[in-house]
């Protein structure tokens, strides 16, 4: 029998407990441990039952309990204390109402931060894997910095799949489905309407319902087309995050992007907050969020070319793939059909995710190049992913150097309150800030005077949790197998090394690279005297075959009887099992193919928690390795056969953890204390830790994006964004009549040719004719490039000097003058280069446009 109607029945709490419902709504109680603490005391059972969820706690907990508790006055006390502390969280001015204007010109009024996932807690399951933890840990960092955001996303009726295991170890999936009224979300309400959001899909009008969830003093919302104003169809939009094929996500990406901004103009309005002034697209799902911006720009009366300028202004874009099969490609057709109607030039929206460059495929319209170009400003998320990502979309930029493609990078960070064992915390809390070494509350520094004992009885105590929750989580996949769990309470020891191995299940993270040896690896797991244990999860993507059989394989390996108790696979890999995953392990590996990892945020939360690191140096670990942190396993780049290059790298992996790792952590004092890995240690928490937080990372958002998004976006209105919009359409109408006629380089009275030789500090000056055609010298840059160079005469390590001086020689024709010194020693070349400029771009490369001599 089917229910025709769904509701929830909430709890009516008695007057003294009502904070208790405000403190369940905000999910800040996922981060502050007192408040995790006073739901666990309402009914302990009960509470691990929910598994953790505090609305669900209090639909179960019977009235009898809260009839009592009501009455516990020192219960009601702290619950008070609770609640305002919650309201002093929500109110008091914090890091940017205090700090934020110190090193920028302009604080952004709000920022729109668009994801297709959300890893804030496990109760509200709309996130994969890294890139949803990474906006999670966003949110909460902006809420702790006082930072005006809003998120926006999409409520999906069954989540991500729940991972379970076969007979054989193959992956199997589930969708539960969720219901609105039991997740931590309430509907936005306009008076006593749901407020919702409409959006053209196929032809039609699609209805989203909007809903909000606090994430501390951050606005999330998330939209929920599964209604009954919806055709069948269209209510399965939101169906499954990633689920279903190109068509599927096309849609959720359109209501992602255009929807969301209605829903943020709406949530405003009501909320009476001011719109934001800058956009920030998290990856490419989100990218159609510029159209709509366009869209509402025209309806203000701008052209095209000036609503794409102010659009572009306030708009931040974050890649986060290093590779390009990682970027949502759609066929250009579909794209078409979807757009037809929407109200713009539809030639110029296909024009904005055309391929349209060297190797690029005409037929696919790219959802990164469309980020791109709509974000006047743009990141990748680790030094060398920016690497990685200004050579990856160097062809969007011709005529300049891959260092000059306008991606910058903003190296992730973990949200450290979230991550790190609240016993860890209890260490480093500093009650005041005004030690230079307190960063959010936590004397990092604090580590190093920590008792060794002490840390180290901490450690112990982080792998036995570890050890239960294993052993826990492996009989419910012993079941689930139709397999005998007599073996598994002597799975793991808690006094053993610990090695964790979780991420997701593509083939480029290499789950498998630990077996290319696998009589090695046990070797170095049944060793007597000191063995190692590892725990490994992840998840493959329903549609990815190969991932799936890489977890079967090592799953299979980790069945065998003789090292059963010392390796373990174990599913579902989510909020839940990384919390005591990450304190519980003494070693992170992390072994990708360099440079595809873009960063790897689950090494930090290891890190954090006072663990090593032993990685390639790929992601943040290229930019903050050093040996008090860690091991770095070599990168056999040079090797071109995978095969071989594999078995390199595993070879090193094997050689650092029996020769390096196993030694420092089994070698202990005559107290049994192994004083070389306590160091270690406290090393990473003390120096490695306040350069991995999400709170650094916010800032640094702030600083470098957000805020000057928000001056630039301030500085064009619909006049001087028409103005600028003109300048660009000239520029480009005009820039193949740019030529550099003629070039003089002299030294004195000596010409400068080829085999000519000057010192360090010899004056050079410089002479070069100029023909702009309809431009003016207002229009350009004329600069000299110095660097060195390479056997093919290519320059590199760039050293660029304004041509400064310039004479009309008539016709369009001019002379540009400059003197400058010859600096650096060594084989040196030069060349000359014009590019267009004008003080509203963010770097001379915006316009794609240069000309160089010869």
């Amino acid at each position: 029998m089917r229910a025709i109607k769904q509701f929830r029945i909430k709890p009516v709490l008695p007057e003294a407990l009502r904070p208790l419902g405000v403190l369940a709504a905000n999910l800040r109680w996922s981060w502050h441990d007192r408040t995790r603490e006073m739901f666990r005391a309402i009914d302990p059972l009960v509470w691990d039952e929910v598994h953790h969820d505090p609305i669900a706690l209090l639909s179960r907990v019977s009235p009898e309990r809260l009839a009592a508790l009501a009455e516990d006055q020192k219960f009601v006390r702290n619950l008070t204390v609770l609640a305002e502390d919650l309201e002093h969280y929500m109110e008091s001015p914090r890091w940017f109402q205090r700090h934020g204007h110190q090193n920028v010109e302009k604080l952004p009024t709000g920022i729109a931060y668009f994801s297709a996932e959300f890893g804030v807690s496990e109760v509200l399951p709309v996130y994969s894997g890294g890139l949803g933890i990474l906006a999670g840990d966003h949110l909460k960092a902006a809420s702790d910095l006082g930072v005006p955001l809003i998120g926006v996303g999409l409520l999906y009726r069954h989540g991500y799949f729940r991972q379970y295991l076969d007979a054989s170890g193959w992956q199997q999936e589930r969708y539960p489905t969720l219901h609105n009224a039991e997740l931590p979300v309430k509907p936005l309400q306009d008076g006593d309407t749901t407020v919702t959001v409409q959006v053209p899909i196929r032809g039609r009008t699609l209805t989203a319902e909007v809903w909000v969830a606090q994430v501390g003093r951050i606005p999330l919302l998330l939209m929920d087309a599964d209604i009954d104003a919806n055709d069948a169809d269209l209510r399965l939009v939101t169906d499954r995050l990633y689920g279903g094929g190109a068509q599927h996500r096309l849609d959720q990406e359109v209501l992602l992007g255009i929807g969301g901004v209605r829903a943020v103009r709406q949530f405003c309005r009501i909320e009476g907050r001011e719109a934001p002034d800058v956009y920030h697209c998290n990856e490419g799902h989100a990218g159609f969020l510029g159209l709509e911006r366009i869209r509402e720009y025209m309806d203000e009366g701008a052209d095209f070319d000036a609503a794409l300028e102010r659009t572009r202004a306030g708009n931040v874009f974050t890649t986060h793939t290093p590779v390009p099969a990682g970027i949502d490609r759609f066929d250009r057709q579909m794209v078409s059909d979807q757009f037809r109607d929407f109200g713009l030039p539809l030639d110029r929206v296909m024009a904005l995710g055309a391929e349209d460059y060297p190797g690029g495929d005409p037929h696919r319209h790219n959802m990164a190049v469309m980020g791109l170009r709509l974000g006047q400003r743009s990141n990748g998320v680790s030094q060398l992913h920016g690497e990685v990502s200004r050579e990856m979309f160097h062809g969007l930029w011709p005529g300049f150097t891959e260092d000059e493609v306008p991606i910058g990078a903003v190296t992730n960070g973990v949200h450290h309150r979230t991550w790190v064992h609240p016993e860890l915390l209890e260490l480093l809390d500093s009650p005041t800030d005004d030690n230079h070494n307190v960063i959010d509350g936590v004397d990092w520094s604090a580590a190093q005077r920590v008792d060794a004992n002490t840390l180290w009885s901490l450690k112990r105590q982080m792998r036995g949790d570890l050890v239960n929750m294993a052993r826990e989580r492996l009989r419910l996949s012993c079941q689930k197998r139709g397999m005998s769990d007599d073996w598994v309470d002597g799975a793991l020891d808690p006094n053993i090394l610990t090695l964790g191995f979780a991420r997701r299940g593509a083939s480029y993270k290499r789950l498998t690279l630990m077996l290319k040896d696998t009589e090695r690896l046990k070797r170095l797991l049944l060793d007597p005297e000191r063995p190692i244990q590892i725990v490994i999860a992840g998840k493959a993507h329903p549609a990815d075959d190969t991932g799936k059989s890489l977890i079967q394989t090592m799953v299979q390996f980790a069945d065998q009887e003789d090292v059963r108790h010392r390796i373990v696979v174990l599913p579902d890999y989510d909020i839940s099992l990384a919390r005591p995953l990450y304190p519980g392990c003494d070693v992170w590996v992390n072994n990708p193919l360099r440079p595809y990892e873009a960063c790897g945020t689950s090494g930090m939360k290891a890190a954090l928690n006072g663990a090593a690191n032993l990685s390639i140096r790929d992601g943040w670990w290229d930019e903050l390795f050093a040996p008090e942190f860690g091991w770095e396993i070599p990168s056999a780049e040079g090797i071109s056969d995978p095969e071989l290059r594999d078995r390199a790298e595993a070879a090193s992996l094997y050689d650092i953890i029996e020769h390096q790792v196993v030694p420092r952590f089994y070698d202990v004092d005559a107290n049994g204390l192994p004083l070389e890995w306590i160091q270690m240690m406290r090393d990473n928490i003390s120096h490695l830790g306040p350069d991995i937080l999400a709170s650094r990372m916010v800032r640094d958002y702030v600083e470098q994006y957000y805020a000057p998004a928000s001056l630039s976006a301030s500085k064009l209105d619909a006049e001087s964004a028409g103005d600028l919009a003109h300048w660009k359409n000239r520029v480009r109408t005009e820039w193949h009549h740019v030529r550099i006629e003629d070039v003089t380089l002299r030294c004195g009275d000596a010409e400068i040719t080829r085999a000519f030789q000057l010192n360090e500090g010899d004056p050079v000056d410089v002479e070069c004719d100029v023909h702009l055609g309809a431009l003016t010298p207002d229009d350009v840059a004329v600069q000299l490039v110095f660097g060195d160079v390479d056997e093919n005469g290519e320059l590199d390590n760039l050293r660029i000097v304004d041509v400064t001086g310039v004479d009309d020689l008539g016709d369009n024709h001019y002379r540009y003058k400059t003197r400058d010194k010859a600096t650096i020693t060594g084989p040196r070349g030069c060349t000359i280069r014009v590019v267009p400029r004008n003080e509203q771009l963010s770097t001379i490369a915006e316009l794609g446009l240069a000309t160089l001599a010869g």
